[in-house]
């Protein structure tokens, strides 16, 4: 007596998720990433990890665990950077104050997140095809290239600047120059800092020379 095939009965499983970092875990990448961003802006992409699992508070394991490469490490700072700048960007358009205001108030905040710390990372160190960073750069490109484009609008940003120049500015002031300590530099930051935007205000009291410097003039190289 033959028998009918019986095919097997599957229960829906249900999506496979992939697992959330414990809270005290997500802290420690955190607190890596973050202490990576400083060491970065003191001693260059080639700053030791082990000063960095140092600084964040944690031992080389956990450091290695997180990020097993120096260059997953950097491109989480670069990420990191990125993100928080579109933010403060973002934010300084939602307060809606005077557009030189906002410009000002997002030079500021972002100087504070020592954006100083993109350029070693920006040359040969990230891939620039990465979905994530290409993301970031877009988003950040539009929103202060939109806080720029309403100052000039409003006739209170002069007209021969762009975007790059400001990131090279605030670039340059979260560097720490040669044999000083970056900690010393903070107390001027913010005041040199407004020198500079005081220079950017309409009307133009001076004729700049060369051209305005793009944030395509930091991607060329990559």
């Amino acid at each position: 007596m033959s028998t009918a095939a019986v095919e097997p009965t599957h229960a829906t499983e249900p999506p496979v998720r992939a697992p959330k970092l414990r809270a005290d875990a997500s802290r420690n990448r955190e607190r890596i990433v973050l202490a990576a961003r400083d060491a970065f802006v003191e001693h260059g992409a080639d700053a030791p990890l082990d000063e960095i699992a140092k600084r964040a508070g944690v031992g080389n394991a956990t450091l290695y665990r997180n990020f097993p490469t120096r260059a997953a490490l950097i491109r989480e700072v670069a990420l990191l950077v990125k993100n928080r700048i579109v933010g403060i960007a973002e934010t300084a358009v939602a307060e809606g104050t005077g557009p030189f205001d906002a410009l000002q108030r997002f030079a500021h905040r972002t100087v504070d997140e020592k954006v100083g710390a993109l350029c070693p990372m920006l040359t040969n160190r990230v891939d620039m095809f990465d979905p994530a960073l290409t993301e970031a750069r877009e988003r950040l490109m539009s929103v202060v290239g939109g806080l720029l484009d309403r100052a000039k609008a409003a006739g209170e940003l002069r007209t021969d600047v762009d975007h790059g120049d400001l990131f090279i500015a605030m670039s340059q002031l979260t560097r720490p120059l040669p044999g000083t300590s970056c900690h010393v530099l903070d107390e001027f930051v913010h005041r040199h800092l407004q020198l500079f935007l005081d220079g950017m205000r309409a009307p133009a009291r001076s004729t700049l020379p060369g051209r305005a410097a793009t944030f395509e003039d930091f991607h060329t190289d990559h």
